[in-house]
């Protein structure tokens, strides 16, 4: 029987992200042991941004990624990536990832790490929000509605899963209304993690596809169980500004400020639990409903 007390669930999320080098500038990420289908988009972009983070001597660290998918990844085969070193200065490196399965790519990341430095300072005033101790789990909100689902779709949906996400104002998943265009959910790993900064930074990028794309369906009153809706993220960037821990409470909130000809556009923001900026994303996803 699989393990899946906290501890485990977030050894193999380390594992899952821990890319392999299998010759210069070429990695292997294996598949995820539970997935289904089409490959999580975060789980790419994590993979990538660790493909191109063991490509660059420290101590240079990522401060910004922008990603395209082009196709939905395959869970039943592992991903090969390859970096392409473009530029390496005193300052700052830029790489370019090539996520690639059975030949094609699936997904093109272009990455820039910087050389740690001092400088002016300001950001944004973290929302006000209840602290995420008083807040349900995604977790107990999803056992509570798939008595709703078939009993194959109830267990997908209700799998432990390593990252912890407490929302603000949880999904109505079954019965959706129109609501502004905003969220603010809590996340943070289920367990302690390795202490290796690149490793939060790539939990981090695994989680920041999560909780995003729904946001611009939001004032529609639709989301993916939605009879005839399909969705798809087609690209995604993501700035890192201050060091953090993952295992650690971080607030993310989303906003869209926009959706039209079935894409819909998506930013979002992530705070410490003491109100640091730490990131920046945005996104642009396909939602688009069919006819019949």
């Amino acid at each position: 029987m699989t393990d899946t007390t906290p501890a485990a669930l977030t050894a193999d999320l380390v594992d899952l992200l821990d890319v392999e080098e299998i010759d210069t500038d070429l990695y292997r990420g294996r598949r995820s042991r539970d997935g289904v289908g089409r490959v999580f988009g975060g789980q790419v972009i994590a993979q990538a941004l660790q493909a191109a983070q063991r490509s660059t001597e420290a101590p240079k660290t990522t401060h910004s990624l922008h990603a395209y998918f082009m196709r939905p990844g395959n869970e039943n085969f592992p991903i090969i990536y390859r970096v392409v070193r473009d530029f390496d200065g005193k300052s700052f490196s830029t790489r370019r990832v090539i996520a690639m399965q059975r030949g094609q790519p699936i997904l093109n990341m272009a990455c820039s790490l910087q050389l740690p430095e001092e400088g002016m300072h300001h950001q944004d005033t973290m929302p006000e929000v209840p602290a995420p101790e008083t807040l349900p789990t995604e977790s107990e909100l999803r056992a509570r509605d798939a008595v709703k689902l078939p009993e194959a779709l109830r267990a997908v949906v209700t799998r432990p899963r390593p990252i912890e996400i407490r929302p603000v104002f949880p999904r109505r998943w079954f019965e959706p209304v129109a609501t502004d265009p905003v969220q603010h959910s809590w996340f943070r790993a289920v367990a302690t993690l390795p202490d290796d900064p690149a490793m939060h930074r790539a939990v981090l990028a695994y989680a920041s596809d999560m909780m995003l794309l729904g946001t611009s369906m939001l004032p529609h009153g639709v989301n993916w169980t939605t009879p005839g809706m399909q969705t798809a993220s087609l690209d995604h960037a993501l700035w890192l500004h201050e060091p953090f821990r993952a295992d650690e409470w971080l607030l993310y909130s989303t906003d869209s400020p926009w959706t039209g000809h079935a894409r819909g556009m998506n930013r979002g923001q992530i705070f410490t639990q003491d109100g640091r900026l730490v990131a920046s994303v945005a996104q642009e996803g396909l939602v688009r409903k069919r006819r019949k």
